[in-house]
């Protein structure tokens, strides 16, 4: 009786010191914090119930309530053809190469070194986590499948010059509709092609065949340039001289309608005074023709010195001579 009643006397004591870790234990196991970058996926028993935004929360406690964080706001990343070394530090690429992802065949058959950089976002977590046994795998999968056939669409010129900015944008498109087709919750961000270039193997006929289209196109360019210089040149000459000629007959044209009119003018005052106009002709004519015939002498009979008659061209300014 006596060991009862010291049971009684400390089975509240007792009790408490029991419960004291179970409800430390508990409300342990209550709490739960958030990231900013991060969303919670909530299960109990097995099955999803909720998600959670950045912050502090609470679920039930002995694991009844499961909490998995998935980053939704971090982009990441999936590298083909190449790795970087070390994460956390200024970029440095890794020495090992990747034929097996980054070697491609072309449109026109020709072997091109291709390496992409996939970013990613998680759009959906509870997607991300569930829909799929392996999401990170499966876009690795698809990616390098969506690659390798838009590049083969293509010609291998126009994937080391024109085409890159197309090939990346094709390439996003389709890998997004797969991901959204397999409701993987992943959201494709960007695809960038980091380095295309021909295998090592080929690499220095790729430069000849460069050299040489670049020296095709600068010969173009300077061809274009003599015929932008030399067909304004000829034109420019052509219809100067086109000008000149309409500008000829048109001064002869003009000149001969002007001696018809004047003719016709004589010929009006002929018919009226045919002795008057007749002598007023002969007159202008001499006026013309004397001027230019110089000094007339006259010679008498019996006289050696000649008789200067008339002195036409005294008093006349002296007519320039053409070199």
């Amino acid at each position: 009786m006596e060991i009862l009643a010291r049971l009684r006397r400390w089975w509240p004591i007792i009790a408490a010191g029991a419960l004291l870790p179970v409800a430390a234990a508990a409300t342990g196991t209550m709490v739960y914090t958030v990231q900013p970058e991060e969303r919670a996926v909530v299960k109990r028993f097995g099955a999803v119930i909720r998600t959670t935004d950045p912050g502090l929360h609470f679920k039930l406690p002995f694991g009844i309530d499961r909490v998995q964080c998935v980053a939704t706001e971090r982009v990441l990343k999936e590298e083909f053809g190449f790795r970087t070394a070390a994460a956390g530090e200024p970029t440095r690429y890794s020495e090992r190469e990747f034929p097996d992802e980054s070697l491609m065949l072309s449109g026109d058959l020709n072997i091109i070194d291709v390496e992409w950089v996939v970013q990613y976002r998680i759009a959906d977590p509870i997607k991300f986590l569930y829909s799929m046994r392996e999401p990170t795998r499966t876009l690795r999968d698809l990616s390098e499948s969506v690659m390798r056939r838009v590049v083969g669409n293509h010609l291998g010129s126009e994937i080391l010059t024109t085409a890159r900015v197309k090939i990346a944008s094709t390439t996003r498109e389709e890998i997004q509709a797969a991901m959204d087709l397999y409701e993987t919750g992943i959201h494709i961000v960007t695809i960038e092609l980091q380095n295309v270039v021909p295998p090592q193997a080929v690499q220095p006929a790729f430069n000849q065949v460069n050299e040489a289209r670049q020296e095709r196109e600068r010969m173009i360019n300077e061809a274009t340039k003599q015929a932008n210089e030399a067909i304004p040149r000829a034109k420019g000459e052509a219809n100067r001289a086109i000008a000149e000629a309409q500008g000829y007959a048109a001064e002869r044209t003009n000149q001969a309608l002007g001696e018809a009119a004047r003719f016709r003018s004589i010929l009006a005052e002929y018919q009226t005074a045919p002795e008057v106009t007749r002598r007023r002709m002969y007159l202008e004519a001499l006026s013309t023709v004397l001027p230019e015939v110089g000094s007339v002498l006259v010679v008498q009979e019996g006289q050696s010195a000649p008789v200067p008659l008339l002195h036409l061209r005294e008093g006349q300014t002296p007519k320039e001579v053409a070199p």
